[in-house]
């Protein structure tokens, strides 16, 4: 678990990027498995998740969707969502994220071992002012309080049962 804290420096302004990686293990093949990562089928284990489709030809996923889904912080109503990388053949999804305060960068990469699928998540979050820097890093924190454990957990009941892990 290493976490990259970045700063750059322009005029008065300092910008700092965090980032964190983790990597789980899902037991279920990766055609399986890589689809439950686009906005539309996150929905099916991942209790709370509850995005509005803005722009979307597809009724699942497509490179440049838009999409929004609510804050977590009184500071920041809504969360703005892009598909910013949509690679189904190599089995990887980025998301492009942003707030007045802050964008973040959501990568996904599963990779197959066996009947199973390796999952390699990276967060990485840029402030955009001395607030932004500071709701990066408490969220980095949060995200990975657990190391993404909690994602693995819910993806395998679900792919085990059907039902989200309440």
């Amino acid at each position: 678990m290493l976490t990259e804290i970045l700063t750059a420096e322009r005029s008065t302004q300092s910008y700092e990027r965090v980032a964190r990686t983790a990597t789980f293990h899902v037991q279920s093949h990766i055609q399986a498995v890589f689809p439950l990562f686009g906005p539309i089928r996150e929905k099916e284990w991942a209790a709370g998740w509850n995005p509005e489709i803005i722009y979307s030809n597809h009724p699942e996923i497509e490179q440049q969707m838009v999409f929004k889904t609510s804050g977590k912080h009184t500071d920041e109503p809504e969360y703005l969502w892009i598909v910013s990388n949509y690679q189904p053949e190599k089995h990887r999804i980025e998301y492009t994220v942003s707030t007045a305060n802050r964008v973040w960068f959501i990568t996904v990469q599963c990779e197959a071992e066996l009947q199973d699928t390796i999952v390699t998540v990276t967060y990485s979050y840029t402030g955009l002012n001395a607030a932004g820097n500071q709701r990066n890093k408490e969220m980095l924190e949060q995200v990975f309080a657990d190391n993404l454990q909690d994602w693995k957990v819910a993806i395998n009941h679900y792919l085990h049962t059907g039902r989200i892990l309440e």
